[in-house]
């Protein structure tokens, strides 16, 4: 005998780490499911007989009333009599005549059957047993169900009597279609050929919201990224993806983009069933963009995504769709340079900054809030890449409202001091530089630097991610603020001041990153040495390697010794009390040097804006190096 056989479940389809809609029974959904449809010979929901009979009216007699019993009478122990009510109570026996009942009532053992037959409705069958035949009969049955709606729907416009039947009918047939996610190699080049695809994208349309949902539902299952992720061998991984691959082009040259769209502004998020409906929609949007982020561009010149997303985030009420929503957005502009620019001419700066001005007096309420605020940050921060939308943001007095989110002791100070070091970054960044020293916020930054801030901002995020940003704030004001001007003077005080304690802040974080630097050259190292004793060529990894390096402390260590190589050049005072510090560490400037030299060595010039007349143009990070390191160099050190 087979142990497993005995013990085996029916598969189902296992989400990844997407959003999933709670669990939870609604009304609505109760009474959706009340609808007990029968079952033909081949357990494919029938769709022409007679709504099935209920458990209460399948005999059992009628529960005992005080009114049964006259007063001082006995009563006897009838079948019709159970404790609690449990209907159970005397079909459930051992093999030595005992019983046992579940301990629910009749109306709880009906709920509990509505949900058990909702859950395995369509997924009778184990995936391995789906075959080819069946899948083509599951797809013939949809099909007719398609058909007799429509049919019916144009004969009888106005009279939905006649119609209704056959829209119980198609909502059955949608759902049984659901167990073709667990046999995706098989099913979904046949839904493609059979035309089913376009019959399913056509419903998107139907005047029946409840329709609609039922497909976005169908579809979202049958997109999602962890298809077919059951196999056990690699080969049919990649053979499940090649055919969800195939879904995707056929559900897109029929216009899904589009009808999905069209259909959010359709749906009322007040009903429960419709709110279900967006999370879908989005959900499609969502594993479509993951398994082809290309695709991003697309999306948003065929449809007003763009615009309702930007909508749907200034609701004043947090729920879950806006959070959803608020992460589609992020990742359409993430790496899309096309949709960032739509982005701006929709708005989309204005509509950020009114979202994020609420969180400059409160932290968001829950952790899921929390995360809607900081997907609308990172959107943000993805945007001002394009050099446009720091001059939208500069209009929009962007660089004000972070200023005065720094100034609080809230989750948002964190995140505007990112915003701040993405807008002012690159020679793009210099209006919003001089702005930021004009609205005073030197001071604020200084106080952040130095770590002048509560116990709870420091138990929110780790102050090496802080210092990153606020280095890269640093790093971008002496490289875009005009040499001599009063605003330059005002930042190179800000190192004098105090006996030069930030100066003495910038080599106690200089220590640090070497430390760590020196971990990591061991670690590479290592490597190196293995590599080479196995007579493989190191040369292809050396890309890699310095991308490790830079997470491992040379970043930090550039951004640092960038900054001491302008405050050194600059001011005399500063150049001495660096010099005996660095000595204390058997350190020197040709340290700093060597630094630059590597900063400077891996510039990318690709990414240099090429925009600026260049009449006009302000020096490259690549000119800026070089100037540094020739005035190092020529030091009497």
């Amino acid at each position: 005998m087979d142990i497993d056989s005995l013990f085996k479940v029916p598969k189902v389809p296992i989400g990844g780490n997407k959003r999933r809609m709670p669990d939870n029974p609604t009304p609505e959904l109760l009474k959706k499911m009340k609808l007990d449809i029968p079952t033909s010979e081949n357990g494919v929901g029938d769709t022409t007989s007679e709504p099935a009979i209920t458990s209460r009216a399948k005999g059992k007699g009628r529960a005992v009333t005080v009114e049964d019993v006259e007063d001082g009478e006995d009563m006897d122990v009838t079948p019709d009599f159970a404790p609690g009510g449990d209907a159970d109570y005397f079909t459930e026996e051992d093999d030595e005549g005992r019983f046992f009942g579940g301990g629910l009532t009749s109306e709880q053992k009906e709920i509990l059957s509505i949900f058990e037959s909702a859950s395995g409705e369509g997924v009778q069958e184990d995936s391995e047993e789906l075959s080819i035949t069946a899948i083509r009969r599951m797809l013939l049955r949809f099909e007719r169900a398609v058909n007799k709606n429509q049919d019916l729907r144009s004969k009888y416009p106005d009279d939905p009597a006649k119609f209704i039947d056959s829209e119980a009918d198609l909502d059955s047939a949608i759902k049984a279609l659901l167990p073709l996610a667990q046999a995706p190699v098989l099913a979904y080049p046949e839904l493609v050929r059979s035309g089913t695809v376009a019959l399913l994208v056509g419903l998107l349309a139907h005047e029946n919201a409840d329709i609609v949902i039922d497909v976005v539902e169908l579809v979202h299952e049958l997109t999602d990224e962890d298809v077919g992720n059951e196999a056990e061998d690699e080969e049919t991984e990649e053979t499940a993806e090649e055919a969800l691959k195939i879904l995707i082009t056929g559900l897109l040259d029929n216009s899904i983009l589009e009808l999905l769209v069209d259909n959010l502004p359709r749906l009322n998020e007040a009903e429960e069933s419709d709110r279900q409906g967006v999370f879908h929609i989005l959900g499609i949007f969502e594993n479509i963009l993951g398994f082809n982020p290309q695709l991003s561009t697309q999306l948003v010149d065929k449809t007003t995504i763009l615009t309702w997303l930007l909508n749907r985030i200034q609701s004043k009420t947090h729920e879950e769709n806006r959070s959803y929503a608020a992460e589609i957005l992020s990742i359409l502009l993430q790496d899309n340079q096309k949709n960032r620019l739509e982005f701006g001419r929709k708005d989309g700066v204005e509509s950020l900054l009114k979202t994020l001005a609420q969180y400059r007096r409160r932290d968001p309420v829950d952790a899921d809030e929390t995360e809607f605020m900081e997907n609308v940050f990172d959107t943000l921060c993805s945007a001002l890449n394009e050099p446009s939308i720091k001059a939208l943001f500069a209009a929009a007095e962007g660089t004000d409202l972070m200023v005065l989110m720094m100034k609080e002791k809230l989750q948002s100070k964190s995140r505007a001091i990112k915003v701040l070091d993405y807008a002012m970054s690159g020679v793009t960044g210099s209006s919003i530089c001089e702005t930021f020293i004009e609205i005073l916020g030197l001071k604020t930054l200084f106080s952040a630097f130095m770590g002048k801030v509560s116990k709870k901002q420091k138990a929110i995020l780790p102050a090496s991610e802080d210092t990153a940003h606020i280095l890269g704030i640093i790093s971008s004001l002496f490289s875009n603020i005009p040499s001599d001007s009063p605003a330059r003077i005002r930042l190179l005080t800000k190192f004098v001041e105090s006996n030069y304690e930030k100066v003495d802040k910038l080599l106690e974080i200089r220590d640090s990153a070497r430390t760590r630097l020196k971990t990591t050259d061991s670690e590479i190292t290592k490597e190196k040495e293995e590599l080479t004793q196995d007579g493989e060529d190191a040369g292809e990894l050396e890309a890699s390697w310095y991308l490790r390096r830079l997470d491992g402390g040379l970043f930090t260590l550039q951004t640092v010794d960038y900054i001491l190589a302008w405050i050194i050049m600059e001011d005399d005072g500063i150049r001495n009390h660096a010099l005996q510090m660095l000595d204390r560490k058997n350190q020197s400037l040709q340290d700093i040097v060597q630094t630059l030299k590597v900063f400077r060595s891996n510039v990318d010039e690709a990414t240099e804006p090429t925009e600026v007349d260049d009449s006009n143009r302000s020096p490259s990070q690549k000119d800026i190096l070089e100037g540094l390191i020739a005035a190092l160099d020529t030091s009497n050190v």
